[in-house]
């Protein structure tokens, strides 16, 4: 899942864990260093770290979300979903350039030249796939504290609260595109083997040369088992359906109702889609049709 913290309103590399301590204390004189290790330490998941460049309002406040809370605004100010490696380095004109490696990839962070006034200071960063914004910090108890990402200020519960919004809005789009991957791969089986599956398992990945009606290798092992992304996965047959064996219905129910999603997902025999937010019970083709 692509992330995007703008979404709101090289040289010799230096793994950031053997910079001197005093580095991830939060008391860096130079603002751009402290902005290095902030998002640093949002790469490496680390949450008492992050805090260190956190003002004591917005510290607090971050303490008190709950820990899923707490891990989403990392992962989003990191742009990845696993816990990375942070890399730093320079570019050809000095200015410092940080890497978050995780499984999933990279995302790399271009720093411009700070500008500071007294006790603000504002960096321009660009991202891989180009896009830029610039981050406000304010000098407080000895060091650089984070207070501004854009134009919008750094209220870490109410953006906790939007990236949280953005997070369900992109997994329920997700279930909706894994709801056709379904759809299409069982149209797939039925053509191949002259009739529906009985389960979703009959679709999962098969030993190499080893396509059977059992295992027919067309959805992950994920989607096989009924679970993706947060959301369980559910197929049948329709009723009456034993003539003529093409018609046959699915749904997606979020696992944790609020958490991976407010919204449930219906596929009826003719192939619409139906939502709503069923408090995590079984949609229906009564429910709204999704475009």
């Amino acid at each position: 899942m692509k992330r995007c913290f703008f979404s709101t309103v090289p040289v010799v590399l230096v793994l950031l864990a053997q910079l001197p301590v005093r580095a991830q204390e939060g008391r860096e004189t130079d603002p751009v260093a402290s902005l290095a290790a902030a998002l640093s330490a949002a790469c490496r998941a680390n949450e008492t770290q992050f805090e260190n460049y956190l003002t004591a309002d917005n510290a607090s406040a971050f303490r008190a979300l709950p820990p899923d809370q707490r891990e989403a605004v990392l992962k989003r100010l990191a742009l990845s979903d696993q816990t990375g490696r942070p890399l730093l380095s320079s570019d050809d004109h000095d200015h410092t350039v940080l890497r978050c490696t995780a499984p999933e990839g990279t995302a790399e962070f271009r720093f411009g030249a700070a500008r500071t006034r007294e006790n603000l200071a504002f960096i321009p960063v660009a991202v891989t796939d180009g896009e830029s914004t610039e981050f406000g910090l304010v000098r407080e108890n000895g060091g650089w504290r984070l207070i501004s990402l854009g134009l919008v200020l750094l209220d870490v519960p109410q953006l906790s609260k939007q990236w949280a919004a953005s997070e369900l809005a992109a997994r329920e789009d997700a279930a909706i595109s894994n709801l056709r991957s379904l759809e299409d791969a069982i149209q797939t089986y039925r053509r191949a083997f002259g009739k529906l599956p009985d389960a979703l398992a009959q679709l999962g990945p098969a030993p190499k040369d080893q396509i059977s009606p059992d295992q027919a290798s067309l959805v992950s092992e994920e989607l096989a088992a009924g679970s993706e992304g947060g959301y369980r996965f559910r197929y049948r047959i329709a009723s009456g359906a034993q003539e003529d064996e093409t018609a046959f219905e699915l749904a997606a129910l979020p696992g944790d109702y609020g958490k991976t999603g407010r919204r449930s997902f219906f596929v009826d025999t003719g192939g619409k889609i139906h939502g709503a937010d069923k408090h995590g019970d079984l949609a229906s083709a009564d429910d709204p049709a999704i475009p």
